[in-house]
């Protein structure tokens, strides 16, 4: 290996060493920006890539930190303008009220909300129990979808003056405009997530939300819908990624339910996060008794009873929570 070589890979192992302490909170700000963990990933990398052409250039008037959220902003802004925003499926329409029709599903026409694995945005280490509140909070589904309600420009200033708490100042020199135009953008963006409306939940113990996670697990294995509407809050909401229908009401969910969710055997649960939130992986049973991962179920769940299911019908993504894609037959 020639001198320079060596030189210019040392300076690479250097850089890896100081950015890649990040990478957890930016590929947490790419999915808030992107709504998928896929084009998030990808963009943290584009992101480094970025930053290491240009390091020799980074003259400190910042903080590395500051300069990585500059970039990975700038580079989700153009991924932004050519993609199109990502819902769930209450984005898109009111609930139904038939829960004997079936769902419908609009093809190609819609590029949906992913969740993202608590796993790989969270610290390892330990951390401040309100710390772990607090950035479980600013991963929400219901934020993260009504993010996408939102133009480029002010979601990305509602993100980095509301969710991350950089100052005015700083995001304009970030976004290559004026404080008064991010307070602009701002005024906006804060007027638009209130038509959003996300929920607002009392947000209940951990022992709760396992307790929660674990009835719903239970009932779904053994078929029970009595345990279910035990679990679940009178004003209940089931959401299934992939079809614009969706049902609200314990009544209106429960009937669905009880369509879908076969004997008792049919399916089998195991448990994960997503999102700050409690989930389950989904796998469903084969005629030779094994079972297929089918997807992850993310639960909004309160002091009372869960509030909302999302369920995200894809089996994919169960190995990037770290689950299996089969299970045996039991």
């Amino acid at each position: 290996m020639k001198a320079g070589q060596g030189a210019q890979m040392e300076n690479a192992e250097e850089f890896a060493d100081l950015v890649e302490p990040f990478r957890r909170e930016l590929l947490a700000h790419c999915y808030r920006m992107m709504g998928t963990l896929d084009e998030a990933e990808d963009l943290v990398q584009e992101t480094f890539l970025r930053a290491w052409r240009s390091y020799e250039a980074f003259e400190g008037r910042s903080s590395l930190r500051v300069w990585l959220y500059k970039i990975a902003t700038n580079t989700c802004l153009s991924a932004r303008e050519r993609r199109a925003r990502r819902p769930l499926p209450s984005g898109l329409g009111p609930p139904s009220d038939d829960p004997f029709q079936a769902p419908e599903a609009p093809g190609s026409t819609v590029v949906w909300l992913q969740p993202i694995p608590d796993a790989i945005v969270t610290s390892g280490g330990p951390a401040d129990p309100a710390d772990i509140v607090s950035s479980r909070e600013k991963l929400r589904l219901a934020l993260t979808a009504s993010l996408q309600h939102l133009a480029p420009r002010q979601r990305a200033v509602f993100i980095l003056r509301e969710v991350l708490d950089f100052p005015a100042a700083e995001v304009a020199r970030m976004l290559d405009i004026s404080v008064a135009a991010v307070k602009s953008l701002l005024q906006r963006a804060r007027a638009g997530m209130a038509l959003a409306a996300p929920e607002v939940a009392a947000e209940p113990t951990e022992p709760q939300g396992r307790a929660l996670l674990e009835q719903y697990m239970t009932a779904f294995e053994n078929s029970d819908l009595d345990a279910l509407e035990r679990a679940l809050r009178k004003d209940a909401a089931l959401e299934m990624v992939g079809y614009t229908t969706w049902f609200s009401g314990l009544e209106t969910c429960l009937r669905y339910i009880d369509q879908v969710i076969g004997p008792p055997g049919t399916w089998r649960m195991m448990p994960t996060r997503a999102n700050g939130q409690p989930a389950a992986g989904a796998f469903l049973r084969r005629a030779d008794g094994a079972y297929d991962a089918f997807g992850i179920a993310v639960l909004t769940v309160t002091s009372d009873g869960i509030s909302r299911i999302v369920l995200f019908a894809e089996p994919g993504l169960l190995p990037r929570f770290g689950l299996p894609s089969s299970l045996p037959s039991s």
